[in-house]
């Protein structure tokens, strides 16, 4: 019998995923933005990615073909994460700067890209099998993924484009330099 190298938390951890995205997008809608406007070419990914999941869905669910569809929606969720994240390391990039971007929450996506990793060696050591590695690609890609990008955006924030900072700015020691920030071409 061939294993299935999806386990409990990895569902659990995309339906969080899942809920906390269907938070933020109910977030938008009741918020006031002032002149902001969501993107046509956001709408249009949003609307593809929902229309492309119920479509695998109902695709799946008279065979019961869940991993398969697990499989789509991890190949979903890895060009979801270069579209979140090609854009802000471009932006650091244009800009030559990272004020304004909250590092936090790149070190614990970090730490949970290498905990994922460190997760699938112990299970591959124990079972004697890399089918954790290549049997779940998208959580695989997904943490090559994640760890490429956060290197990177540490590599930004704290080596490329460090916070200048003052020894006196509005009368505190210490505080960044504001940046002037550079228009998008």
């Amino acid at each position: 019998m061939q294993m299935i190298p999806v386990a409990a938390n990895d569902v659990a951890f995309s339906l969080h995923a899942v809920a906390l995205t269907a938070f933020t997008l109910f977030q938008v809608f009741i918020y006031e933005r002032g002149n902001q406007k969501i993107s046509k070419v956001c709408i249009s990914i949003t609307a593809i990615v929902w229309t492309a999941a119920i479509v695998c869905l109902i695709v799946a669910w008279p065979k019961s073909n869940w991993l398969w569809l697990i499989d789509v929606f991890n190949s979903i969720q890895v060009g979801m994460t270069a579209i979140k994240y090609i854009p802000q390391a471009v932006m650091n990039f244009k800009r030559k700067s990272t004020i304004g971007w909250s590092i936090g929450n790149i070190l614990l996506d970090l730490t949970g890209g290498v905990l994922n990793f460190g997760q699938m060696g112990v299970q591959s050591i124990d079972q004697h099998t890399l089918v954790n590695f290549y049997g779940n690609i998208g959580k695989t890609l997904l943490s090559l993924e994640v760890v490429f990008f956060d290197v990177l955006f540490i590599i930004q924030h704290y080596v490329l484009y460090p916070a200048k900072r003052d020894e006196n700015v509005d009368g505190y020691p210490g505080l960044p330099v504001e940046v002037k920030h550079v228009a998008a071409a």
